[in-house]
């Protein structure tokens, strides 16, 4: 283990990914402060840089590459240390990388200090990564560098078992830790002045396999925790989310009418291949039953484009299917082929050019639903945390569902949580407000 007096050292991250990534990437910096490192910024010169990876697309593994060049540009001399989900999965490939001295995986990433030695180049890329059947520990996991919100991680890893994904071979089986454990994390958050807190995880709905509990269990008791004003909940399975929990939120003071939700595919027979757990029947019966309760709900939804096997006629069942759907936002991807999955043996593989062409009227869809939800909601009187970015003379923020607003720059607005009318959609596409109005 290193010299932990040597306190002028600085350490740069770089996250790619989730807000679980980011999650996690803020526990392990402070790890460092604790150990005497400044942290600065990943486009600065710095003596260790820490790249905590994704590994959901080949792009993703592309831009931990690219990482690593920039930095070797930046600082030829630095220590690198790569961590995370592509760090599991292929640590060797990583390892080929000129400049890379240290690659942890799943398991091992938090503990980094007990494999720093120094911060010397080394001679060969150390590899330190188990076997995901070894990965059982829960390390509990929360971002405070943006002081409006933070990400609070409540489970990881994930049991399912869809044909396209490597999230359980980088991540291991679904665990959490306790709500009781959650809460204590969650009152040193409310401590520190942070307002909201966004609930996240590989498969947050899976929570409480490991401790006998539910997510319905944990988000109620989080609404009890004195300090937090707002909870959102990250990612959710369809099917885990119950009408229990729908109808929850729309009696909630603090949980927001704010969903994000994977659908993947709105074609019945793709999802089949897809293994996931429901049709698009179920997906719709969600969607139809938060509008019921919640009119202003913003519903966010993951969509994958180009399956293996999606035909034409497929891609316009799942068009149609989005384009008739009561939702705000479409995520779209596209399939990306990745290796130790089923489905990079399944036959007919979609073209190139074909997944651009569809991926393109996708991106056109959901830029129309967005524009559609801001303008449903000009008019109405909100309540905005107002965020510390700033630009171009403006500040942003964000309504309980999910509008992101700009208004002019005030400093004393940062953090709080303000009144306000939205007035018009700006150039930007945000919307643009009117400050200190009644709700």
């Amino acid at each position: 283990m290193m010299n932990t007096g040597d306190n002028d050292k600085k350490v740069a991250f770089h996250t790619l990914g989730c807000k679980l990534n980011f999650s996690e990437t803020s526990t392990i910096s402070r790890d460092f402060l604790k150990k005497g490192f400044k942290v600065v910024d990943f486009n600065t010169e710095a003596d260790i840089y820490v790249i905590n990876t994704c590994s959901v697309t080949e792009y993703a593994d592309k831009k931990c590459r690219q990482a690593i060049k920039k930095v070797q540009k930046i600082n030829p001399d630095a220590f690198i240390a790569v961590v995370g989900c592509y760090a599991q999965l292929k640590p060797e490939e990583i390892a080929q990388n000129l400049g890379v001295d240290l690659v942890l995986g799943t398991k091992e990433k938090f503990s980094i200090f007990e494999h720093l030695d120094n911060l010397d180049k080394k001679e060969e890329t150390e590899i330190y990564s188990c076997g995901i059947d070894e990965v059982d520990q829960f390390n509990s996991s929360h971002s405070e560098a943006d002081r409006t919100r933070s990400f609070l991680k409540v489970q990881d890893g994930c049991d399912y078992s869809c044909s396209y994904c490597t999230i359980p071979l980088a991540r291991g089986k679904s665990r959490n830790k306790t709500i009781a454990d959650l809460v204590s994390e969650t009152n040193k958050i409310a401590e520190s002045g942070i307002k909201e807190i966004i609930l996240t995880g590989v498969n947050i709905g899976d929570f409480g396999k490991s401790t006998n509990e539910t997510f319905f269990d944990l988000i109620k008791a989080l609404e009890k925790v004195e300090g937090i004003e707002r909870i959102r909940i990250s990612s959710i399975e369809p099917n885990l989310l119950k009408n229990e929990i729908i109808e929850f939120v729309a009696k909630s003071e603090k949980v927001q009418n704010h969903f994000h939700i994977p659908l993947q595919s709105g074609c019945n027979p793709i999802l089949a291949k897809m293994q996931r757990r429901y049709n698009r029947e179920l997906f719709q019966s969600r969607v139809e039953k938060i509008k019921q309760l919640m009119p202003d709900a913003f519903i966010g939804v993951d969509v994958i484009v180009g399956f293996p096997g999606e035909t034409e006629e497929y891609f316009n069942d799942t068009f149609d299917f989005l384009n008739k759907l009561d939702v705000s936002f479409y995520h779209v991807f596209s399939y990306s082929e990745r290796s130790n999955t089923k489905s990079a043996s399944f036959e007919n593989k979609i073209a190139k050019n074909i997944i651009s062409d569809r991926s393109k009227k996708l991106h056109e869809l959901t830029e129309q639903k967005l524009n559609t939800f801001y303008t449903q909601n000009i008019g109405n009187k909100e309540q905005v945390l107002f965020e510390s970015t700033r630009k171009k003379g403006l500040m942003f923020g964000f309504t309980g569902n999910y509008i992101k607003v700009e208004t002019e720059f005030n400093s004393d607005l940062i953090g709080q949580i303000i009144n306000v009318e939205l007035e018009s959609i700006a150039p930007s596409g945000n919307v643009k407000v009117k400050l200190n109005c009644l709700t």
